[in-house]
């Protein structure tokens, strides 16, 4: 079978290198993927957000399965616009992607179900906002209601920088803002947990913990994420019974109560407090870099199931895990998330060679006369799985020195939380 992959990140990367284990596969393509991509699959330039192109490219290559990556088209239907032409897509459809496309939207959920989550106010304008923050305490947690990659959270410690994130929202960092989300912080310790769903059933997809923070020790901008590892040291079976009675399943009722149900990885950021999860917020697909950190594990072929989820059959189908331990360090070019140079060459990854319990993803990456350059803000993802977290980190700082690359930076306490 044909599948094309939607996306150019290391999650993207990492989802094709599992895909590319099956013995169904004939051909994938990944639009428009990056250097990484291009050893296993065909890159095809196209603009993943222009619905008309991408569905021509699909109809006259036949294509058996699209995967979509990333959240963006996601949220702008492109679902439900495949499907139309009775292409099979793995993703949530239009309504179903809210739940990342618009946190006001899943805050409004979270009261109407009961769902455990920070309390909120949603704010119209500026002067509404400040006034807000008037009754709060600090720290509080701004927000921009729209998709911001990963960037459009504020943790403000004072009048000054509260002032700062209003007016950068409203002012259209991140797109035109209408209105702004203004929480409570929580104290306790995030963790990401994963269910993939076919409309019917649900099963778990492991869990993870990322490093958001672009400076080590957790301090510093919000990022895409700065590296992750797997599993999460919180999780247990108590836990998880509670996740998934008091935030996973309210949630999904909500979504059938507005007429629609959920195919696709759902991404549950959860602060743990007290052995309570709090809902943080939903990512309507894998998290990066947690894709790349769990995906290692899956002893299931991954292709199976995703189709099981389009065919609504995954109740058939036993996802298993090795009980390894996975960490991911994400290599960024200087200056993310902030300004940095683009189309710098990557030196010596000809040096690195990995073993059976290494990856190495690529992200931000493209391929030219046999170079490969950094072309994003994060750019190669280093993964190693171990029996235990402390083998699994040596390996991977052993293979970022012999790459040495000096355009780029990384967070050498990624895991610290698990690694003595």
């Amino acid at each position: 079978m044909k599948i094309a992959i939607l996306g150019s990140g290391g999650r993207e990367h990492a989802l094709a290198v599992s895909i590319s284990k099956s013995a169904k596969i004939e051909k994938i393509y990944c639009i428009p993927g990056n250097a990484g991509t291009s050893e296993i699959a065909r890159n095809i330039n196209l603009d993943i957000n222009d619905f008309d192109n991408l569905y021509n490219f699909l109809n006259e290559n036949k294509i058996d399965l699209v995967v979509v990556g990333p959240e963006q088209p996601l949220v702008n239907g492109v679902v439900d616009y495949l499907e139309k032409f009775n292409i099979k897509v793995f993703g949530p459809n239009k309504i179903a992607s809210q739940l990342e496309g618009s946190k006001i939207f899943t805050k409004k959920l979270c009261k109407e179900y009961n769902i455990p989550t920070a309390k909120f106010g949603i704010l119209n304008n500026k002067i509404d906002a400040k006034k807000f923050l008037d009754s709060s305490k600090y720290p509080s947690v701004i927000k921009a209601d729209n998709l911001a990659s990963g960037k459009g959270v504020y943790i403000c410690n004072n009048e000054k920088e509260s002032s700062m994130a209003i007016e950068e929202i409203f002012n259209g960092k991140f797109g035109v803002a209408k209105k702004i989300l203004i929480e409570e912080f929580l104290e306790g310790e995030e963790m990401s947990y994963f269910i993939i769903s076919d409309g019917k059933t649900i099963k778990s997809f492991d869990t993870a913990q990322d490093h958001k923070r672009v400076l080590e020790g957790d301090k510093g901008k919000n990022t895409g994420g700065m590296g992750a590892y797997s599993p999460s040291r919180l999780i247990n079976n108590q836990l998880e019974e509670k996740i998934l009675k008091k935030i996973i399943q309210p949630t999904l009722l909500g979504l059938s109560k507005l007429g629609t149900n959920y195919k696709g990885f759902l991404y549950a950021g959860l602060m743990i407090v007290n052995d309570e999860p709090y809902l943080i917020e939903y990512n309507v697909r894998m998290g990066d870099p947690e894709c790349q950190t769990i995906l290692p594990k899956l002893q299931t072929n991954l292709t199976d199931i995703l189709l099981a989820c389009c065919d609504q059959t995954l109740d058939k189908i036993e996802i298993n895990w090795s009980d390894k331990k996975s960490i991911c360090v994400v290599m960024c070019s200087k200056g993310y998330p902030d300004e940095f140079k683009k189309n710098i060459e990557i030196e010596n990854l000809d040096n690195i060679k990995l073993d059976i319990n290494e990856n190495l993803f690529h992200a931000g990456t493209t391929k030219k006369d046999n170079k490969i350059y950094a072309t994003g803000g994060r750019v190669l993802n280093f993964v190693s799985i171990s029996d235990n977290f402390t083998t699994a980190k040596k390996n991977i700082i052993k293979n970022l020195d012999k790459l040495n690359w000096t355009g780029g930076f990384y967070r050498k306490d990624i895991g610290y939380k698990v690694i003595d």
